[in-house]
């Protein structure tokens, strides 16, 4: 039971965002998604979530075409975080991170909705921010309070199987220490049997921490694996035009890339 695509492409204008990707993201796997800019990987995201439509192919969420879910019953199967959100309404941490109750309450905010939100904010690093006014937060803080939205949406598990995270580009506006910081927690929300879908540009935090690796150019899956098998030398010259070496890392025995100058320069 997994979140799939199956040959699925988007077209826009003529061109091809996604030209015929295939891949699943499985539950309790950090799956990273790689690739230079304009490369389609927010298009699979937006795709995956049901946020966009397909020209063709299928995606199928936990067995079931993702058309046939009801907009609610996805909500509690899959939890979709963008680049960019803006939210100009005074709210505080807590009543930001509460909103991914929504889809589990037909009325005003339950003691176990409220219990869930302040989890999710101890478990992000911001139960500091909990009474802060989201509007007043610095980028990173805001980013944090965004993550303990989505995952207070599918904290829990549900009976319709298991839950998905889709993260576009969540490390971007954080310091280094909440990057890796964020990426442990990843891991443990993971190990919950929740399965992780992410954008991300650092590399070498991808071969870190992804169980596996999916790498897109020109809208196009050009290698799907584990970091030692997608990101050799040769395909990061190849997709993101930059000279590369790569050696195992000297703790944690995972690829580690080192870059040294733009491939067209000798």
């Amino acid at each position: 039971m997994s979140l799939i695509a199956e040959t699925l492409s988007v077209h826009r204008s003529g061109r091809a965002l996604l030209d015929e990707v295939s891949l699943s993201v499985n539950p309790g796997e950090i799956l990273a998604l790689l690739g230079p800019n304009g490369a389609g990987k927010s298009t699979l995201i937006k795709a995956l979530s049901g946020d966009i439509g397909a020209d063709s192919g299928r995606r199928l969420l936990n067995g079931r075409p993702l058309e046939h879910w009801s907009s609610q019953a996805r909500a509690r199967q899959r939890a979709v975080l963008p680049q960019e959100l803006e939210l100009a309404f005074p709210f505080t941490g807590f009543e930001v991170a509460l909103l991914g109750r929504i889809p589990h309450h037909a009325g005003p905010p339950r003691p176990c909705d409220r219990e869930v939100a302040h989890e999710t904010l101890r478990v992000v690093d911001a139960l500091h921010l909990a009474r802060r006014t989201y509007t007043t937060l610095s980028g990173g803080e805001r980013a944090r309070v965004q993550l303990a939205r989505v995952l207070a949406q599918i904290w829990e598990p549900v009976e319709e199987g298991p839950r998905h995270l889709l993260l576009d580009e969540p490390t971007a506006p954080l310091d280094i220490a909440h990057q890796i910081g964020l990426m442990a927690t990843l891991r443990e929300i993971a190990a919950r049997g929740i399965g992780i879908l992410l954008i991300v540009h650092d590399l070498n935090l991808a071969a870190a921490w992804a169980d596996r690796i999916a790498l897109l150019h020109r809208g196009q899956l050009v290698a799907l694996g584990t970091p030692d098998e997608v990101l050799t030398p040769e395909r990061i010259h190849r997709v993101f035009d930059v000279r590369a070496t790569r050696a195992p890392h000297p703790v944690h025995g995972r690829p580690w890339i080192a870059f040294h100058g733009l491939a067209a320069v000798s």
